[in-house]
C-alpha cells in the first residue's frame, strides 16, 4: 500500500468515527475527547470514606464510614450487632433459620430501629440506644400485614414517632399507614384508599416499583397532591423533589433522565447500559446512584458503580466492578471481589 493510501485510510477512517459521533470537526480542529471523570478522592476530597476488607458482618446499614450495623451467624445464632474497628456489640439473637431474619435498620441521632421477622409471625419494631449498654427494646409487635420495599422509606421516624405502610384488611383497596411511638404506647392507623408506600416524610406515593402512565404523591400533613405523567416509552420513579425517568427503546433502555416533579429541570445523566444500582431516586435530593454494564457482567455478576451528582453534574467513578450496593440514611456501600474475598467499600454522602 503506498503512503497516499495509508493517508487516504486514515482520513476514511476518522471521518466515518467523526459521523458516529454527530459530524466532522471543522477544518484545522481536533475532535474533543471524551471527558475523564473523576473518582470519589478528586471529586469530594472531604468526603469521609473506608476499604474494609477486614469486615464480619454482612451490613444492612452504616452509621459512618467505619461503623456497620449487620447480621452474622455463629454457633447456629443469627445476630444482629453493631460492628466498630474495637469490636462487636450485640444487639438481638435469633435462632439461625431461614425463619427468622433482621431488616429495615434505620437511624436517629441516639437510636437504631430495626424489624424483626420470625415465619408466618407478627414482624416487630424494635429500639436500642446507640451509646451506653442499654437493652434493646420493643417499640410494638401490632405491625398489621406489613408493606417493605425494600428502600430507605420502608421505616420512617418523624415527630418521636416511627412509621410504617401496611395493607388494609381488604387487600390493595386500603393502605394503612402506621405509627408507634419510639417509647411505646398503642399504634395509630390512618387509612388511606388505594396502595400507597411512604417516601420522604411526610409524603406518600403510589408509585411502588417504576411504573407507566401516571404517579401520584401525596403530603399527609397538608394534603396537597402532586402528579407525574409519563409520555412516551417512558417508566418514572419519584420522590417529592426528583423523578427517574428511564427511556425505553426498543431494543431496552435507551438513557436515563432526572427530572422535578413537574417536569422542569429534566436533564440526560446516563445512557444505554447503565442502570439504578440502588432503589432509592436522588439520594440527599442529590445523588443518583448508577450501574454500567460491563462486557463480562453476565459471567461475574459486577458491574461498573458510579454516581451522578444533580447539583454539579458531574459523574463520579467509585469501582470499575462492583458486586453488591445499597444507601440509606445518606450513606452508600458497596462490595469488590467475590464471596470469600469480598471487600467493603463505604462513602458518606452526607460529608460530599
Amino acid at each position: 500500500m503506498t503512503a497516499r493510501s495509508h493517508v487516504a485510510l486514515a482520513i476514511a477512517l476518522l471521518a466515518a468515527g467523526a459521523l458516529l459521533a454527530g459530524g466532522l470537526p471543522e477544518s484545522g480542529t481536533p475532535a474533543p475527547a471524551a471527558p475523564v471523570r473523576p473518582g470519589p478522592g478528586q471529586a469530594w476530597p472531604s468526603a469521609q470514606r473506608a476499604d474494609l476488607p477486614e469486615l464480619n458482618v454482612a451490613p444492612l446499614l452504616f452509621l459512618d464510614a467505619t461503623t456497620a450495623v449487620g447480621t452474622v451467624t455463629t454457633g447456629g445464632t443469627l445476630r444482629l450487632v453493631i460492628e466498630t474497628a474495637m469490636g462487636w456489640r450485640e444487639l438481638r439473637s435469633l435462632p439461625d433459620s431461614d425463619m427468622f431474619r433482621f431488616d429495615n435498620v434505620t437511624a436517629t441521632d441516639d437510636e437504631l430501629l430495626w424489624t424483626e421477622s420470625a415465619g408466618e409471625g407478627a414482624t416487630e419494631i424494635w429500639a436500642a440506644k446507640l451509646g451506653g449498654r442499654d437493652q434493646p427494646r420493643m417499640v410494638t409487635a401490632d405491625t398489621g400485614r406489613v408493606l417493605f420495599y425494600g428502600n430507605q422509606h420502608d421505616l420512617v421516624v418523624a415527630g418521636g414517632r416511627v412509621h410504617w405502610a401496611a395493607a388494609g384488611d381488604d387487600g390493595e383497596g386500603v393502605t394503612e399507614i402506621r405509627s408507634a411511638a419510639l417509647t411505646g404506647g398503642p399504634v395509630r392507623v390512618r387509612t388511606e384508599k388505594g396502595q400507597w408506600a411512604l417516601t420522604a416524610w411526610p409524603w406518600l406515593t403510589d408509585d411502588v416499583g417504576g411504573q407507566a402512565g401516571a404517579i401520584r404523591m401525596r403530603n399527609m400533613t397538608t394534603g396537597e397532591e402532586k402528579r407525574v405523567t409519563a409520555t412516551g416509552p417512558e417508566w418514572n420513579m419519584c420522590v417529592p423533589t426528583w423523578c427517574r425517568v428511564m427511556v425505553m427503546s426498543g431494543d431496552g433502555l435507551a438513557r436515563i433522565d432526572m427530572m422535578r416533579p413537574d417536569g422542569t429541570e429534566r436533564r440526560r445523566i446516563a445512557g444505554a447500559g447503565t442502570q439504578s444500582a440502588v432503589s432509592d431516586v436522588a439520594v440527599l435530593d442529590r445523588f443518583e446512584v448508577l450501574s454500567e454494564t460491563r462486557p463480562d457482567s453476565d459471567v461475574t455478576g459486577t458491574a461498573g458503580l458510579v454516581v451522578h451528582d444533580l447539583v454539579t453534574g458531574k459523574t463520579v467513578v467509585l469501582s470499575a466492578a462492583a458486586d453488591l450496593a445499597a444507601t440509606r440514611d445518606g450513606m452508600l456501600w458497596w462490595s469488590t471481589g467475590d464471596q470469600e474475598t469480598a471487600i467493603w467499600h463505604t462513602l458518606d454522602l452526607r460529608t460530599v
